[in-house]
């Protein structure tokens, strides 16, 4: 902490604050005995902490306890008011856009879509959407505190400009994040989508408590994410995890692929090669839209692939070509644990999972366990939010100021 001396009275009231700021917010409503437990201050030390912390507006006395022997005791929350981080989700197709409070509960949220659009406008879109989100919850643009933007691809730090993603318009101007940091009033950081999902996934998902994963996504495009040692591996460029361009065996090797936007996994394993298998296997299916297509052909295949040996079929082919991509991850990374997700992956469920562990263990030296995503609804969303609120947090939560 700045400008102060570790051990002084100062940085010690600070820390026990933050301590009782994060069990709140893990635990909820507290009284004042069950906070001086669970941090292990004395009871007047706990009653100054809550009363100091009332004061600055970052917790609220919140009802009573009931239904124990003896008087009720007064309950103390997080001022979910205290402080609202954003985040957006951007798409070719959208820009899906929420606001969280400090607690992180979502207050607000917009979509606005964006199909065919132009290579200009895209800082008015960004704007329209936070206002969008920002109405929504009941506060305006400034009152964000801080904002996360994820998009395909990732930014070049030494360019500026978004590499891997040339099918998102409008978003390769080397001056669109200055352009965006003159008419945003917040911070504002930008990552790539599929390793929103991955802090999704260790805060609130399927990796919580895990410092070293990898997370396969596949919606529209195929990706990587890699967490070792608590932190994401972004790579020079910001392209570490762009996995779909890997060359893989079955495939063609495919050159150029920044100019093609694809590579041998995607062509092997990404969402247009599910309905080409479910043909090749005799089931009559069109091609796209190829998400939903994918992930109705693979959600049918779980619930129908003991009954239809078409389905297994479709099942195990495409697990074998999913386990090939990933079997080169695990030769490099050898990760404990491998969270499948995106609505592809997710739709095939338990069958799909089981089949590409078992396919894994061929192909693959190590054994790492493969799950399935537990973030249920806009991963890519709430790893946004999940990364402006850890910062806000930071700040606001700081008492040593």
């Amino acid at each position: 902490m700045a400008g102060t001396t570790p051990g002084t009275p100062r940085v010690l009231r600070a820390m026990n604050d933050r301590a009782a700021l994060d069990l709140l917010l893990e635990h909820g409503p507290l009284s004042r005995t069950r906070i001086g437990k669970l941090t292990g201050l004395s009871k007047p030390t706990a009653s100054q902490l809550l009363a100091r912390l009332e004061v600055a507006g970052l917790v609220v006395a919140t009802g009573t306890t009931e239904g124990r022997p003896g008087p009720n005791a007064q309950l103390y929350a997080v001022n979910a008011r205290a402080a609202y981080a954003g985040g957006l989700d951007v798409n070719q197709q959208r820009i899906r856009a929420a606001v969280a409070d400090i607690t992180g509960t979502i207050v607000g949220e917009y979509e606005l879509r964006t199909p065919g659009r132009s290579s200009s406008g895209v800082v008015r879109q960004v704007t329209d959407a936070l206002d969008g989100a920002a109405e929504a919850a009941g506060i305006t643009r400034p009152e964000v505190r801080r904002l996360v933007i994820g998009t395909p691809g990732a930014f070049d730090p030494a360019t500026g400009r978004l590499r891997y993603a040339s099918h998102l318009p409008g978003w390769h101007s080397p001056t669109l994040l200055e352009e965006l940091a003159a008419v945003l009033p917040m911070p504002f950081e930008y990552e790539n989508d599929v390793n929103l999902v991955a802090v999704a996934e260790q805060r609130v998902g399927a990796a919580r408590g895990h410092d070293d994963f990898a997370l396969l996504w596949n919606q529209e495009g195929l990706g990587a994410a890699l967490v070792l040692g608590g932190r994401l591996h972004r790579g020079f460029t910001g392209g570490a995890g762009e996995v779909g361009f890997l060359p893989v065996p079955g495939t063609p090797l495919v050159r150029q692929v920044t100019k093609a936007n694809s590579g041998g996994y995607q062509e092997l394993a990404g969402v247009q090669a599910v309905p080409r298998i479910a043909r090749a296997v005799g089931i009559d299916t069109p091609e796209q839209p190829y998400v939903p297509v994918a992930s109705s052909l693979l959600g049918h295949a779980a619930r129908a692939h003991g009954e239809d040996p078409r389905y297994a079929e479709l099942l195990d082919r495409y697990a074998e070509r999913v386990a090939t991509g990933l079997a080169s991850i695990v030769a490099v990374l050898d990760p404990e644990l491998i969270v499948l997700s995106g609505d592809v992956l997710v739709a095939g469920g338990e069958p799909l999972r089981a089949r590409v562990q078992a396919e894994l263990a061929d192909l693959a030296a190590s054994r790492p366990r493969l799950v399935l995503s537990a973030v249920p609804a806009r991963p890519v969303l709430r790893g946004a939010l999940e990364t402006a609120l850890a910062t806000t947090r930071d700040e606001v939560f700081d008492t040593s100021r």
